[in-house]
């Protein structure tokens, strides 16, 4: 397993990635060519400081990934905290310690850029990644609320 930052050339497998479950298949759109909202995303993050995706490759092929942005903040003094987004591991991947490779990076880059809490979210029907993330640390401490606009 090698990790390593994502280039556009992985987008479209990332896409497959983000589209290959339940609620995946209803929010991605992983037609070939991808729709260019996704190229102009990804390229969005690549000019943002402090925001990346992250990839887990096994022989050449995307085997997970996961999107992590570091927020400065006001709030806790100042503390700039580490956000985590569309983690995803191939099935054929999983309980193959894929997620744990991810998030331990995720970890050590935020503690390299100073970071002092990461956060994420996680849908309330995928149990089995509470189950997952509880494993790794993370604590049920709030209750998040989104507006879809």
């Amino acid at each position: 397993m090698k990790i390593r930052e994502a280039t556009l050339e992985d987008l479209h497998d990332i896409v497959k990635l983000l589209a290959d479950d339940e609620l995946g298949q209803t929010r991605e759109n992983d037609t070939d060519p991808l729709p260019p909202e996704y190229t102009e995303a990804f390229k969005n993050i690549e000019k943002q400081q402090g925001n990346q995706v992250i990839v887990v490759t096994e022989n050449e092929k995307i085997a997970g990934c996961l999107q992590l942005t570091f927020i400065p903040t006001i709030a806790r003094n100042g503390m700039t905290r580490a956000q985590i987004e569309g983690v995803r591991v191939r099935h054929s991947h999983r309980s193959r310690g894929v997620g744990q490779a991810l998030f331990e990076e995720a970890v050590r880059l935020s503690k390299e850029n100073g970071c002092g809490l990461i956060q994420l979210t996680t849908d309330k029907t995928r149990t089995e990644a509470h189950g997952f993330y509880e494993k790794l640390g993370f604590k049920v401490t709030h209750e998040g609320m989104k507006l879809f606009l």
